[in-house]
């Protein structure tokens, strides 16, 4: 049955249920972090916290739980055994994915321990409600990354130009469309029943507004359907494409099924042959601080209803 009251023919009652019901727990988890995360905690126990949480609320991780850094912007997630800790005075991004039945709420938030930085996790917070107060059907893609880039620049602030908002399908984080945080020549639309990541992100005014890829981060996806000749290769691979399909998922989570020296050969030969792909992490390229703020939203009639 499809959902004619406030999406028109878009998405059916079912499909809005779980987008919803992942939402509602990302949200409930996004909230909770913020009082758990401390100065001196090990990344490790975040990431393992959210994950955990998400699972025991009834959904599933769409990826590895992000915490990522300062001028770390995205992609860092905590490798088996990882001894990095957050340090004194830290602007910590945690980025939370959560699935149901592969329906992806996506949503994120700045923890702010140097109250120097306070004002930039503001700026994305702020530039991530004026996103949602103007995204709506026909509005071009264009329209919105000026928007969100005149917003923090009015602030004094810099958006991160090569970092964006995403549109989201089933079993896939990033899907089609992208929403710009700054201005660009794009005739792409928003159309109603699409869902959205709106994921602003923000450096101090003497910074890049830019990053660069770094090493990588810890987290893969599979991208070929295909299979090896080598067994235990081929064993592991099949439990990728069974548990995470297109989702990206963290070497970690491998290792309670898995012993170490498989995984170490699988995933060597896996890279190898590019059916899996490792996510390199962003760092601002003059290293400077970077904020993130972020919520999942499906597009209705007349704007937006927020998920997360």
């Amino acid at each position: 049955m499809l959902d004619k009251t406030v999406y028109g023919l878009i998405l059916e009652k079912n499909v809005l249920k779980k987008y919803r019901e992942a939402g509602k727990i990302a949200r409930k988890v996004r909230e909770n972090v913020r009082k758990f995360v401390k100065e001196g905690m090990a990344i490790i126990e975040v990431c393992e916290w959210v994950e955990d949480e998400i699972r025991r609320l009834g959904g599933q991780p769409a990826f590895p739980c992000n915490v990522s850094i300062n001028h770390v912007a995205a992609h860092y997630t905590s490798p088996t055994n990882d001894r990095s800790i957050i340090s004194d005075r830290s602007l910590v991004k945690v980025d939370i994915g959560v699935h149901v039945d592969g329906y992806i709420a996506d949503t994120a938030v700045t923890i702010c321990f140097d109250p120097e930085l306070v004002f930039l996790e503001e700026t994305a917070r702020q530039a991530l409600m004026r996103g949602i107060e103007i995204i709506r059907p026909g509005l071009l893609t264009s329209e919105f990354g000026s928007a969100i880039q005149r917003f923090i620049e009015s602030r004094g602030l810099k958006p991160i130009s090569n970092l964006t908002g995403h549109q989201i399908d089933r079993y896939l984080v990033h899907a089609g469309k992208s929403l710009p945080n700054v201005a660009h020549f794009s005739l792409s639309r928003i159309k109603e029943g699409e869902v959205f990541a709106i994921e602003p992100f923000v450096t101090t005014r003497d910074g890049a507004g830019r990053v660069r890829e770094g090493p990588p981060g810890n987290i893969y996806r599979l991208v070929k359907q295909k299979s090896v000749k080598d067994p235990e290769v081929n064993k592991v691979l099949t439990y990728i494409k069974n548990h995470y399909r297109t989702l990206p998922f963290a070497e970690r989570w491998l290792r309670k099924v898995f012993p170490e020296k498989i995984l170490t050969k699988s995933f060597s030969k896996l890279l190898k042959s590019r059916i899996l792909m490792a996510y390199p992490i962003f760092v601002e390229v003059k290293g400077k601080p970077v904020a993130q703020a972020e919520h999942t939203v499906v597009i209705t009639k007349d704007g937006c209803e927020v998920l997360t």
